[in-house]
C-alpha cells in the first residue's frame, strides 16, 4: 500500500515529539550542531545506515560541524507521510549519542 500524506494536525502532533524539528515546504526539517566536522560525519553515516534498513531517505546536508536533515516522500509528490515521521523519530533517537545537539 502507498504511504498517505499526512495533514497538518497529524505532522504537528508527531512534531510535539521531536523537539527542534520543524515543518516547512512540505518536509520535515533539523539542523544539528556537534561539536567537530568528523562528528557530524558520523552522525550523516549512521543516518544513512538508518535510511537503508527503512528504505527511505532524508536530504543531508554537511557544513563543518552540521546537519541538516530534510525529509518527505517523492513517490506522493513531494509531501510528509508516515515513512518521513518513522525516520525522523529514528534519527532523533540515535542524535543524542553523537552528541547533537
Amino acid at each position: 500500500m502507498a504511504p498517505q500524506p499526512l495533514n497538518e494536525t497529524q505532522i504537528g502532533e508527531v512534531l510535539s515529539g521531536l523537539p527542534g524539528w520543524a515543518f516547512g515546504d512540505d518536509r520535515l526539517v533539523r539542523e544539528y550542531t556537534l561539536d567537530s566536522h568528523l562528528a557530524a560525519v558520523a552522525l550523516l553515516v549512521h543516518i544513512a545506515t538508518l535510511q537503508e534498513q527503512l528504505d527511505h531517505h532524508a536530504n543531508l546536508t554537511v557544513t563543518y560541524n552540521q546537519l541538516g536533515v530534510a525529509v518527505n516522500t517523492h513517490s506522493v509528490g513531494g509531501l510528509v507521510t508516515e515513512l518521513d515521521t518513522q525516520l525522523a523519530t529514528r534519527i532523533e533517537e540515535i542524535a543524542a549519542g553523537h552528541g547533537a545537539r
